[in-house]
């Protein structure tokens, strides 16, 4: 391939002048990506979360996990491209793997279109982007965004609830990959206003949340709500995926008993959090399994 110039999320150029031939992803979803991109040979090391391929992640040593790599570990692998994710790995430890003169791509999508966007990123990164697999596969997963967002348009959205934890109980507002999947398959969010509060007393409604310009650059997209509010938002459907908490049939049986619209249309159903929460090449098919889902329980 020519030089490729890419952009990552953080507004940085990389220059590649052949392809990455040595890359750890502390990313899971893209260990995923790289491998369907026909790419897997040039991965060298992994997280403990990163799952799939199976057979790729088998064969690769791990660094540790996403929020506490070893730097040193990686470093021994010698890479020359380490895949990052601004939100799963910490600030501290790209700022190290910077300093040690590694190459950082972070990558952060909050919409299912930025996550296929950066699919055909990376495949121009490893030099695959003329390659019929590689083509194959991100045309199929636009394809797949564009039906649902024409599926969307002819039908009633069903207002959903996602929680990513049990205890304590917590959701994502509007500005996530998790709620753009869900808005994307026709499950509205009903937190999708919803900002994180602090001090925690203020997210749980019993105190003063504090002004803005004192929050700072603190994340608010992810508030921790009470089972009341979920029951003044009234669902239609609860979905529970099986990550970042693996939410069990006894987590299920808590929102059952609840008195909400989703409860009474027996509408309370775990779900792959692969498929609400991994951006990238596990989108292509996660998009219409997510609708699937999300249609069994429209009226």
């Amino acid at each position: 391939m020519g030089a490729v110039r890419v952009q990552d999320d953080r507004k940085r150029a990389l220059d590649f002048a052949v392809p990455p031939r040595r890359v750890v992803s502390l990313v899971p979803s893209d260990t995923l990506s790289v491998a369907a991109l026909g790419c897997a040979g040039a991965l060298v090391g992994r997280t403990d979360y990163c799952e799939l391929p199976a057979d790729v992640v088998a064969r690769l040593p791990s660094v540790g996990g996403t929020k506490d790599p070893r730097i040193d570990d990686v470093i021994a692998l010698s890479p020359d491209l380490v895949l990052a994710n601004q939100e799963e790995n910490t600030r501290g430890d790209l700022e190290e793997l910077a300093r040690r003169g590694v190459r950082v791509y972070v990558a952060f999508p909050k919409r299912v279109a930025e996550g296929l966007a950066h699919l055909a990123k990376l495949a121009l990164v490893f030099g695959v982007g003329r390659d019929a697999g590689a083509k194959d596969l991100v045309a199929r997963g636009y394809a797949e965004l564009r039906a649902a967002e024409a599926a969307r348009e002819r039908g009633r959205p069903l207002r959903t609830f996602c929680p990513i934890w049990m205890k304590p109980l917590m959701t994502v507002n509007g500005d996530t990959f998790i709620s753009d999947m869900l808005d994307l398959c026709g499950a509205q969010n009903v937190f999708a206003d919803r900002q994180r509060r602090y001090p925690l007393a203020a997210d749980l409604g019993v105190a003063e949340a504090l002004p803005p310009e004192k929050v700072g650059d603190r994340d608010v997209r992810y508030p921790r709500v009470t089972v009341e509010e979920v029951v003044a938002r009234a669902p239609e459907l609860v979905i529970l995926p099986d990550e970042p908490h693996p939410f069990s049939e006894e987590d299920a049986a808590v929102f059952r008993a609840l008195d909400v619209p989703a409860s009474r249309r027996d509408a309370v159903v775990r779900a792959s959090g692969k498929d609400v929460c991994w951006y990238g090449a596990r989108s292509v098919e996660g998009i219409a399994r997510v609708r699937a889902l999300v249609e069994r329980f429209a009226s």
